[in-house]
């Protein structure tokens, strides 16, 4: 039995484990002539997934690949890159299209003569995208370099040290760094062609992407632990610490049974978490927990549940099951066993709902803005350990129940805290829903007067300056609650110059953005809001953040780029997009940044949940979406599937009139360097077309 529990606790991280990387890729040597070579990059794909072959057709749904050897002058390509794999061919149904594609395994295989005497170094880039039955990813990149050493050199080193040989004869990968003379490439699009050709960073998108979704899980599982915790010191959970944990001693014959009792409580606590995360997960979907985040109807549906979140922590209500579910639980509690001891952990799920569950409910919208279908039961899992810990520890060591502190009033103080957290999340959901309806509800003004009112009262709460209806009296407060009452009065000070246009870069993605705001420019410019301070060279250009001009439409863009000579910089965002607010209030707030994006390139944002409604004769099928466009967010959302086969925001590419692109896609880069290299990398390439 408890094989099988540890089965189901590990399965969401073994699957998650596989799911940034559907292909895994190695390449190998070998000598077929005198100097002469064949070098093979191998890409191993994961079950379910398929990369298409370069000869699947263009235009479709679905990027060909492409694969480009570079040599030096003293090597040769011979012929052109063979692709070796058993290739399906087959038509589409679903996207009505042929297609061609690989799975399990492909090849793609170079013949290389060296003219010399030296060994040389022969790089590689394989450009693919991957898809399964039900997403595609966004187009990526492998790339290395194969070292080829000739029969000569091998000879003269065996003389010098024989210990060597092995280590000449092998293959070695190492980073791209330049360009060479000699290029063999077979792909199956011009588009493609064109991206990517002179500047490579080695793989460093590959595990860029996957570090960036490694963290976001991460951070999920953070923050589940630190909601675990906050559970942990909830009135209806702390006090069934000592009494969960004396059951278990005083039942059991020996300590050792008493711990045993203990540890399959706690895992079942994980167990029954996971899969409700696990239930949640498959109820909804990939496509549906991806997109909650920004459409408004959730979010306005989410403030709302905070709302009542708040009010019950504040004490007016409590939230709790129907009786029927907590009695089925306790009778199943009373049959012994692993059985009973699952459902005695059953029955503490459904009892201490009413703190759980807004807890839950919070960690349930960071899983569904966290873009990955395992978040939720990750966080799930992060929250069930940090509850499950105390209770097998103090079965462990009984003799630390004496040292914990005795239930009281501290554990509806933190209750209450939290409810003001709740209120403050609350306006965040408010926002986004006004953000994307445009209807100016909470401009960044009214929004921050809301939340330094909000954490100013929970500073004077914390102080003891009022009480609510379930507070005890208190006549002294401890260090605990001075020092957080102070960090909540910092907190006030750190937001009252945001009222002024301060850029609060610390909560860049939280509050509105400073073009959602009475005073755009800043309260000492006077500029109200609606109003136009700058005048640009095109009618159809209007202010971006910073002042940067911009443009929200690409056939307007496009027209303008051709004019002046630019490229277009293409700016995926949606309004209600907390990343997309932190690339531009932490990166496009670099002078160094803000010149380029004003000066050298056309800005396009392109609002991928603009609710303004399409003209009649723009209302057409979109193949990419499956359904009839309905509005601008529409209209956009379909561009990125088409063009670019994906659907992240932000998304960042650089391109010209006709999507020739000229840089590497980006997606929420916060490093400012980064991001600047970025940017001249994608310039110098289209000034070198």
């Amino acid at each position: 039995m408890l094989k099988k529990l540890w089965i189901l606790f590990l399965f969401p991280i073994l699957v998650n484990a596989q799911l940034f990387s559907p292909a895994k890729w190695s390449s190998s040597v070998k000598e077929v002539g005198q100097n002469e070579f064949e070098i093979e990059v191998t890409g191993k794909i994961d079950k379910g997934w398929h990369l298409y072959s370069v000869k699947h057709p263009d235009g479709g749904i679905g990027i060909p690949a492409s694969a480009t050897f570079k040599s030096p002058a003293d090597a040769k390509l011979v012929g052109g890159v063979r692709e070796v794999g058993n290739r399906i061919d087959k038509y589409s149904k679903i996207f009505e299209q042929d297609e061609k594609y690989f799975e399990n395994q492909v090849k793609f295989v170079q013949k290389v003569k060296v003219s010399g005497d030296k060994p040389v170094n022969v790089s590689y880039t394989i450009e693919f995208q991957m898809c399964d039955a039900e997403r595609c990813l966004p187009p990526d990149e492998t790339s290395g370099t194969v070292k080829l050493t000739p029969k000569a050199v091998v000879e003269d080193k065996k003389e010098e040290a024989k210990t060597e040989d092995k280590l000449l004869a092998d293959s070695v990968l190492v980073p791209v760094a330049t360009v060479d003379s000699s290029v063999s490439t077979v792909d199956s699009t011009a588009s493609i062609a064109s991206t990517n050709d002179t500047i490579k960073k080695v793989d460093d998108s590959l595990l860029a992407d996957n570090e960036k979704k490694d963290n976001g899980l991460l951070k999920i599982f953070s923050l589940g632990f630190l909601g675990g915790l906050a559970a942990l010191l909830m009135p209806c959970i702390f006090p069934m610490i000592p009494l969960t944990v004396s059951m278990f001693t005083k039942q059991s014959k020996s300590k050792g049974e008493g711990v045993g009792k203990a540890f399959i409580y706690g895992l079942s606590i994980i167990v029954i978490y996971v899969l409700l995360g696990l239930l949640a997960t498959v109820l909804f979907g990939p496509s549906v927990l991806n997109e909650m985040s920004t459409n408004p109807w959730v979010n306005l549906a989410f403030f709302v549940v905070f709302i009542i979140f708040a009010v019950s922590f504040f004490g007016a209500f409590e939230l709790t099951l129907p009786s029927k579910w907590v009695n089925a639980a306790d009778k199943g509690a009373d049959k012994g066993g692993l059985i009973g001891i699952f459902f005695m952990a059953f029955t503490l799920a459904l009892v201490s709902f009413s703190c759980t569950g807004p807890i839950i409910g919070s960690l349930l919208v960071q899983a569904t803005q966290g873009g990955n279908y395992y978040s939720l039961m990750i966080g799930m899992f992060g929250f069930s350990l940090a509850l499950a810990i105390p209770f097998t520890l103090f079965a462990m060591f009984p003799g630390w129940l004496n040292s914990m502190p005795k239930s009281g009033g501290w554990l509806n103080t933190i209750k209450v805290s939290l409810g003001f957290i709740e209120l403050a999340f609350a306006l965040k959901f408010l926002s986004n829903a006004d953000l994307v309806w445009q209807m100016n509800w909470l401009p960044r003004e009214i929004f921050l007067s809301f939340w330094i009112a909000i954490f100013f009262l929970l500073g004077l709460y914390l102080l003891g300056k009022f009480r609510l209806e379930l507070d005890a009296p208190t006549q002294t407060i401890g260090v605990p609650r001075l020092f957080f009452s102070l960090f909540a009065f910092v907190f006030v000070v750190y937001m009252i110059p945001g009222l002024w246009g301060a850029p609060l870069k610390y909560l860049s993605g939280l509050t509105p953005p400073m073009t959602y705001s009475e005073s755009p420019r800043g309260f000492h410019e006077g500029v109200g809001s609606g109003q136009t301070a700058v005048k640009f060279e095109d009618p159809n250009m209007v202010e971006g953040p910073y002042g940067i001009p911009a443009f929200k439409d690409f056939e307007l863009a496009a027209a303008y780029a051709e004019k002046v000579g630019k490229p277009m910089l293409l700016d995926f965002t949606g309004h209600a997009c907390a990343n997309c607010r932190k690339v531009e209030e932490r990166v496009w707030s670099d002078e160094r940044v803000k010149k380029i994006l004003a000066e050298d390139v056309v800005l396009v944002s392109l609002y991928v949940d603009e609710a303004k409604e399409l003209p009649e004769d723009q209302k057409v099928y979109s193949k990419a979406l499956d359904r009839k466009l309905k509005t601008v967010g529409n209209k956009w959302t379909a561009f990125e599937i088409e063009h670019f086969n994906a659907n992240a925001q932000p998304y960042y590419i650089l391109v010209d009139k006709d999507l020739n692109r000229f840089s590497k896609p980006l997606e929420a880069e916060l490093d400012i360097e980064v991001y600047l290299k970025w940017l001249n990398d994608g310039l110098a390439k289209y000034k070198a077309k």
